[in-house]
């Protein structure tokens, strides 16, 4: 891993930290995911995919453009309509999604499965997320986090099949 890498994937992991967002809360939707499925699971198994997977590069910048245009939101300074549309986290605008979709992209049809589920069920800090309280915006955020869980759980099921998973 490059110096720069290692710079992109502080940053990133900081930026969620800043909005409210712990590696064991991203942990806590993998096991939600993934315990029916593998019953010695544990939060370390967990832990340990989420921190995989943000060292993914595209992980990364996903994590950084959500969260600046979610910070951008807040602050209103968005052209319309495009601030109003991510303020009130419209339900057609979809580019959140897509957001989300590249993350998950990079594991496997497991990781869109998992993503539909706990973005429609909107578990643990996924609810939070979607409140918007206190003049929050998390449009893109509670996706990016439902992404990473979702990717983590491909990838936890990947390797529990014997996959190679090299990332």
């Amino acid at each position: 891993m490059t110096e720069k890498q290692t710079e992109l994937e502080r940053i990133a992991r900081q930026k969620l930290m800043d909005r409210g967002v712990a590696i064991q809360d991203i942990a806590e939707l993998v096991y939600y995911l993934q315990v029916k499925y593998y019953q010695e699971l544990t939060m370390d198994d967990c832990i340990h995919n989420v921190n995989r997977v943000l060292t993914k590069r595209e992980v990364q910048h996903a994590i950084l453009t959500g969260i600046e245009l979610d910070e951008l939101a807040e602050k209103g300074l968005l052209s319309e309509p495009l601030q109003d549309i991510i303020h009130r986290d419209e339900g057609l605008y979809g580019i959140d999604e897509v957001i989300a979709l590249s993350i998950v992209n990079v594991y496997g049809s497991i990781g869109f499965t998992s993503y539909g589920y706990v973005d429609k069920k909107k578990p643990g800090i996924l609810r939070q997320l979607n409140k918007h309280e206190n003049g929050t915006v998390h449009t893109f955020l509670d996706d990016i986090v439902g992404a990473i869980a979702a990717a983590a759980a491909s990838r936890l099921a990947h390797s529990t099949a014997g996959d190679i998973i090299d990332g």
